[in-house]
C-alpha cells in the first residue's frame, strides 16, 4: 500500500508538481490549500508524513505544525516544512516547534523526494528492538517510545533518534558535526544551532531542571556527552 503524504500548499501549480513527482515516486498525496481540514483527516486516516508550506491562506503551517505536535494520536507523525522563508531563524523556529526537516522554495523536486525518503527512514524500526532503562528513564527502540517517570513521553523521530544515540555512547564527547552525520545524515538545512535546538528540547524532556541537566551534559567547546547514572 502507498504511504500517503497531506500536502498544504495554496499554490495550485506547486502543489500539483509536489503531487506528481510524490506520486511518481509511489506515495498517495493528497492536497490542501488551507489547514481547514488537515487536522480532522489525519484523525479518520492518519498519513506517513506531513508536507507543511508556512504561509497559506486561513493560518499558517507553524500553527498546524503546534497543533499536530499537541495531539496525542498524531504527535509522532514527521513533518517537512516547505516554505519560501529561507533564513536561519525560520529554520530554527521551525525546528522549535517540532519539524523534522525545511525545505526552501525555489527546490528540486529531486532533492524534495530524497528529503522525504530521508525523514521516513528515521522513523524506521531497528531490525533488533532494545530497551535502555535508567532510574525513571526508559528508552525503548523498537516502538520508538520514551518514558520519563512513568509517564510517556510524546518526541518526534528525530528528537528520539538523536537521544538514543547519546544514551547508547555514554560518556563519550559527541562534536556537533559528529552528532549531525549520525542523525541527520544529509539533511542541508541542519546546523549546528540546530542540533542545539534539539538538545534543549530533549532536556525538557528528560531531565528535572533542564537548566542544570543530569544526563544530557554540555562539554564547553567540544559538543554533548550523556552520562548514565551510577550503581550504587
Amino acid at each position: 500500500m502507498s504511504q500517503s503524504i497531506f500536502v498544504l500548499e495554496d499554490e495550485t501549480d506547486i502543489a500539483r508538481l509536489v503531487q506528481h513527482h510524490l506520486e511518481a515516486a509511489g506515495f498517495e498525496a493528497r492536497l490542501y490549500h488551507t489547514p481547514t481540514n488537515v487536522l480532522a483527516d489525519a484523525e479518520r486516516k492518519p498519513p506517513a508524513l506531513f508536507l507543511l508550506d508556512i504561509m497559506v491562506p486561513g493560518g499558517d503551517g507553524l500553527d498546524v505544525c503546534r497543533r499536530l505536535r499537541a495531539h496525542a494520536g498524531l504527535s509522532t507523525i514527521p513533518i517537512i516544512f516547505l516554505t519560501a522563508r529561507a533564513g536561519e531563524n525560520d529554520r530554527v523556529m521551525g525546528l522549535e516547534v517540532g519539524a523534522d526537516d525545511y525545505i526552501t522554495k525555489p527546490f528540486s523536486t529531486r532533492e524534495l523526494i530524497a528529503r522525504v525518503k530521508a525523514v521516513l527512514r528515521r522513523f524506521e524500526r531497528p531490525s533488533t528492538p532494545s530497551i535502555l532503562s535508567f532510574e525513571e528513564i526508559v528508552i525503548d527502540a523498537g516502538a520508538m517510545q520514551l518514558k520519563v517517570r512513568g509517564e510517556l513521553t510524546t518526541t518526534t523521530a528525530t528528537e528520539f533518534r538523536l537521544l538514543d544515540y547519546l544514551a547508547r555512547h555514554p560518556g563519550r564527547v559527541f562534536s556537533r558535526d559528529h552528532l549531525l552525520d549520525a542523525v541527520w545524515g544529509d539533511a542541508r538545512f541542519v546546523t549546528p544551532r540546530s542540533v542545539d535546538v534539539y538538545v534543549r528540547r530533549i532536556r525538557e524532556k528528560i531531565e528535572l531542571d533542564p537548566e542544570d541537566p543530569r544526563y544530557l551534559k554540555t562539554v564547553r567547546g567540544a559538543g554533548y556527552r550523556f552520562e548514565l547514572p551510577k550503581s550504587e
